[in-house]
Order: C-alpha cells, then structure tokens, then sequence
C-alpha cells in the first residue's frame, strides 16, 4: 500500500538530491577534515561549502555557522553555552521539549526560568517577554515556529525587546527553516537552531547560528572543530547533506514548491472541516508555516485516530515525534486554552515537497469514515450528544 505521508514535521524524506551530494562522502572523500593531506582536504572542501549554503539560507556569515548533531544539541548548546548559575532565562510555554527539558536542568544548577504564556492563537505577545525581563536577565528563547501548530511567533518584536535590554536572544527555528525565508539580520537573534532531518536533509546533523562576538561555551571538550565551539569529528557527509537540502530550501523559496504546499495543506485542512463535523483548526486565526495543520476531532482519541489512519495508508502524528505514545495532553495545546481532552483528539497533518495532491486527496477520502467509527464506538462521544439533545 502506498502512504500519504503527512508527518513531515516528525522527519522528512531525504530528497534525491541530497542523497547524491552524500554518497561521495563515502567513498572518494571519505577522510577526516582535520587532516592536512589530499583525502582531509576533500573532506574539508565538503564542510565548506556546506558551510556556505546553510549561511545563505540564514542571511549569515559562513564563519558563524556551527554544525551540530541536530536540534535537539542545538537548542541545548545555545542555552547551556550561554547561561551562568544564578542568570535568569525567558523562554515560551510552548517551546520544544529541548528547550524546555534544558531549562529544567538549568534550574537544577540553579538558575532562575521564567515561560510566558501564549493567547489563544498560540502567539507569544511580545509585551510578556518585556514585562518577565529582569536585572539578571541573560538570554531570551522564543521558538520562530511552533512544531505542533506551524504557528509563528514574533520574533522580530521580540528580538527588538532583547536588544533593547541587552539581553541575549535566541530562537529555535527547526521548523520554520524552509518554508519562510529567514534573515538572522531581520529577526535579530544571536543563536539560531537549524535540523537537517526537517527540511529534506538527513537525520543526526543539524547547525547553531551563533553570531559574531556571541561568548558561547562548548559544551564538550576535545577537539578544536568548528572553532572550539562543538569539537570532534565533523559528519561529512551528514554535514553535506545539509548543505545541499539547505540550497533546496532556500531555492523552494522563490521556485513555486512552497506556495504548492500551502495551497495543498489549505484544501486538505477546507476539506476536512467541511466533511468531518465538530472539527476545528488550532492556531487558524494566526499566522503559520505553510505546511501544517493541528485539527481537533471533537470526542475521538488522537492515538486511536493516528492507528486507524495508518490501516488506510496515512501517516499522521498527535504531535511532537519526541513525545509520540506518552498519554499525557499537548503542553502546547493547553497552553491554548484547549482541555486535556481536547488536546489528546488533536491531530498533526505537515506536508512536505513531495506531498502529491493525490495523496492529499486519499487522505481527505479515508479520514471521515475513520473519524465516524471511533466516534460510533465511544461512549463520551454519545454521552456528550444525548446531554446537548436534552
């Protein structure tokens, strides 16, 4: 059975693209970067221009490109390699669990978070992140693009705000990469986070912007790669692979395959909601990627829904892959105003480039029917319509 894989904001396809600009990587350029002979420097050649394209993606200087194992370290070396003991932080109640688990273990060494709340649209208002600013205040992270809902937060006003306070900003931008162009001039952030696995690259290797003059700390010792900030030895190939899913990116910007995504996951949402009664989409009313959909199916059991779509050849998620089969509600969606239960009925839906409208349409297809039987079958669902027809 073929799939219509809408789960790309859990991963993406490595395009074919990419998978070419690799393979040489293992095989005629195979050696370590730090070596000064002939098969280091073609290794070396690779780390540069890979280093070249993920910068003109962001609208940096290649030099203030550091190559990480993903988002997950990303996130993780932008607030561990920049917040002392006793510094205050200010992050988003919705933010990823890699910045959320980090500020944890920052409290634990004894620093002070604070997360701001989100309205109802799940957009972060910019005043919050002045009025929880304090003397001690370090470093501002505000994600560009939420990972459950695509919705986009403003990160331009914020990183105005942490200017003005000389507080450092960062923003997690995993999901946004690709689907919205992105100026790290424009956002004026210092730390960005990149992951090659989210934009058609492959899994295990992602990058940190880190602006010039910013005192980040390695957070692991050994090497002297990427100029101390993140030693060992470089993925080349996984690193090449970024950097050629990074030019696709940024091509897909201007080439019409971002606007055909969006056009696809509007009709796919339109669809949905016109077919399949009590549905509404979270996060609608603010902007967003062009490539997700967070859709809450009133009285149906998201896990249940998710399962019963794969029998059908769809693949769609309740959320972050990180937290994928945890019972618990949506973090993100409570913060919304959505109940526990609400939460748990939402589905995920994120397109990526080679999402066909057939697929779309297959999905459209199934999901009504697949939604009609979990309902027939729950008891909440039927307990909650004889209590609206009394």
């Amino acid at each position: 059975m073929n799939v219509s894989y809408l789960d790309n904001n859990s991963t993406t396809p490595v395009l074919p693209e990419v998978l070419e600009e690799m393979l040489p990587c293992f095989s005629q350029s195979f050696g370590n970067a730090s070596s000064i002979h002939s098969c280091g420097r073609r290794a070396l050649a690779h780390l540069k221009l890979a280093r070249e394209r993920v910068a003109a993606l962001l609208d940096c200087l290649p030099t203030e490109i550091v190559f990480t194992s993903g988002g997950t370290e990303g996130d993780n070396l932008a607030l561990l390699g920049m917040i002392n003991p006793g510094d205050h932080i200010v992050v988003s109640a919705v933010e990823h669990s890699a910045i959320l688990s980090t500020c944890a273990w920052l409290e634990h060494l004894g620093c002070q978070v604070t997360k701001v709340g989100v309205n109802a649209n799940g957009q972060v208002e910019p005043e919050s992140v002045r009025q929880a600013l304090r003397k001690n205040t370090r470093l501002v992270s505000v994600m560009m693009a939420n990972n459950e809902t695509g919705v986009l937060q403003p990160v331009e006003e914020i990183g105005k705000i942490a200017a003005e306070a000389d507080v450092w900003f960062h923003t997690d931008a995993v999901q946004a990469a690709g689907k919205i162009p992105i100026s790290v001039k424009t956002v004026g952030c210092d730390l960005l986070t990149i992951s090659a696995h989210k934009i058609h690259g492959p899994q295990g290797v992602g990058a940190l912007y880190v602006r010039r003059g910013t005192p980040l700390r390695a957070q692991l010792h050994g090497g002297h790669q990427e100029k101390s900030r993140r030693p060992g030895t470089e993925n080349v190939a996984g690193i090449a692979g970024l950097g050629r899913a990074s030019e696709l990116a940024r091509g897909g910007l201007s080439d019409g395959s971002v606007a055909r995504m969006a056009a696809l996951r509007d009709h796919l949402e339109d669809a949905i909601v016109s077919l399949v009664p009590e549905t509404r989409i979270n996060g609608k009313n603010a902007q967003r990627v062009p490539n997700t959909a967070n859709i809450l199916f009133e009285h149906v059991g998201g896990d249940a829904l998710v399962l019963a779509l794969d029998e059908l050849g769809v693949a769609a998620s309740r959320g972050a892959a990180c937290t994928a089969g945890e019972a618990d509600p949506s973090s993100v969606l409570m913060a919304m105003g959505l109940t526990g239960e609400q939460s748990r009925s939402s589905l995920r839906f994120s397109l990526g480039k080679q999402n066909t409208a057939a697929e779309i349409e297959h999905a459209i297809s199934v999901l009504p029917d697949a939604v009609h039987r979990l309902r027939s079958a729950s008891p909440f669902y039927w307990s909650a319509h004889e209590t609206v027809s009394r």
